[in-house]
């Protein structure tokens, strides 16, 4: 006996914020770049890369985003609830990317350092604060539940933080002369975000490999499920992740005595969502283990 449940979640709406934020970076990104080669900036050129990495970013976590909505098929019996996570997979090497770029310009300038316009870079750094702090906000909400909005966040936070540096360098540089201030910061500001980036690489590959999603205890769902009324055993238990928000189990349980079934398969799924979010399970009802004739109910496995 089979009991598929589907719990799935409403979510906030991102389709705005994705436009917003790819229409104010791209803009933004052709207005820096200018005045990075106008000025000799290094910092605002390295900067206006990174921000060029995020609409690239933004452009692939909507996709994600977009294409996790479509309706499953026969080919795809999940859709494509699996893009989120590709999404977010290709958002944390393409920061690991602009991470690099920014650090190898950087050392490179560092032994020839070039006098820049302080007080230009400062006035071009601070408008880039601004949008890209406004645009990280649209999506902090999600970034706490959500890999692939998490990508998109952390895209825009990383490159506001490197923003910020650079007003930063351009006041020290304004105060001091110091030319090498400049490609200091940034390189400062890349292991920043090389850190924060590689938190999100590593869950989302994680998930890619269909590995049990790291909020959810797999020692802890399987005591749940086995202290369901008259459940004598829990084999071939699995828990993966279907999408970036959601969570799919499959389980056999061992449940000798004829009872209604139903009720109890209803309860566990209730069980599921509520305690460890999982929103699709499938649990089989079994006998005995030898009647059924179990062959994945092998020894020390769960």
């Amino acid at each position: 006996m089979h009991q598929c449940a589907h719990h799935h979640p409403s979510g906030q709406s991102y389709g705005r914020a994705f436009a917003i934020g790819v229409i104010l970076n791209l803009g933004f990104v052709g207005v820096e770049a200018f005045f990075g080669w106008y000025t000799g900036s290094l910092a605002l050129l390295a900067d206006a890369g990174h921000n060029l990495s995020d609409v690239l970013g933004l452009l692939v976590a909507w996709g994600g985003y977009a294409l996790a909505k479509l309706p499953p098929s026969s080919h795809r019996t999940y859709g494509w609830r699996g893009s989120t996570i590709l999404g977010a997979v290709f958002n944390g090497l393409l920061l690991l990317v602009a991470v690099g770029g920014i650090a190898w310009e950087a050392l490179g300038r560092l032994a020839e350092p070039t006098h820049v316009p302080a007080g230009m870079v400062i006035a071009v750094a601070t408008v880039g604060v601004i949008i890209n702090t406004g645009t990280a906000l649209l999506f902090v909400r999600g970034s706490k539940s959500d890999l692939n909005i998490r990508g998109a966040y952390l895209h825009m936070a990383a490159d506001a933080l490197l923003s910020l540096g650079v007003v930063f360098a351009g006041f020290v540089i304004m105060w001091t002369q110091w030319s090498w201030v400049d490609p200091v910061s940034s390189l400062v500001i890349a292991a920043v975000i090389f850190i924060g980036t590689w938190g999100l690489l590593k869950d989302s590959v994680h998930l890619a490999l269909q590995a049990v999603p790291p909020d959810i205890d797999f020692e802890e769902v399987h005591d749940a499920l086995a202290e369901l009324p008259n459940v004598t055993e829990v084999h071939d238990l699995h828990v993966w992740a279907v999408s970036t928000t959601e969570v799919a189990m499959t389980a056999h349980l061992v449940r000798p005595n004829l009872e209604n079934d139903d009720q109890l398969l209803r309860d566990a799924s209730e069980m599921l969502h509520s305690q460890f979010n999982i929103d699709h399970t499938t649990i089989q009802i079994e006998r005995s283990v030898s009647d059924a004739d179990c062959g994945q109910a092998e020894e020390g496995t769960l």
